[in-house]
Order: C-alpha cells, then structure tokens, then sequence
C-alpha cells in the first residue's frame, strides 16, 4: 500500500468523524426538544473553526474538505439555529 493510500484514509476519517458526531448533538437538540446544556458560544466558534479549516487546507474540491469542514460547519451552525429557537421559546 502506497503513502497516497494512507493520505486518503486520513483524510477521510475526519470527514466521517466531525460531521457525524456532530449531526448526534443535533439529533438530540431535535428529539428532547431542548437546548439545556448546548452552549451556543462554543458552537458558533466551531463553525468558524471548520470554515477555517476548510480554507487552511486549500483542497477546496476535495470531497473529505467539503464534507468534513464545510458539512460540519453547517451541521454546527444549525445546532446554533436550534438552540437559540428552543431557548427563546422556553
């Protein structure tokens, strides 16, 4: 197995991971109903964070940048979006 190999699967284990465990807080904020607990600071900076990250790495047609950083960072700021609407609404 070549070093190409090897560049790929790492760049496709985030691209799985970040979104993925991300999009698990959302399903939670979606099925409770509630914010209790969500920090909407810390969200907000992570969807920053993955934005940048998507400009750092300077792969912008790779499939790994656009799921892994920009999918995470929309996935991040829906949970925003949630948890603002649900703690309004309580």
């Amino acid at each position: 197995m070549t070093s190409h190999f090897f560049i790929e699967l790492a760049g496709w284990v985030p691209a799985i991971i970040f979104p993925s465990a991300t999009f698990l807080q959302l399903l939670k904020i979606v099925r409770e109903k509630t914010a209790e607990g969500v920090s909407i600071s810390s969200w907000t900076l992570f969807g920053f964070a993955n934005i940048g990250l998507y400009f750092y790495a300077e792969k912008y047609l790779a499939l790994q940048s656009l799921v892994g950083f920009l999918g995470t960072a929309i996935i991040d700021f829906l949970i925003v979006g949630m948890a603002i609407k649900l703690k309004a609404e309580k």
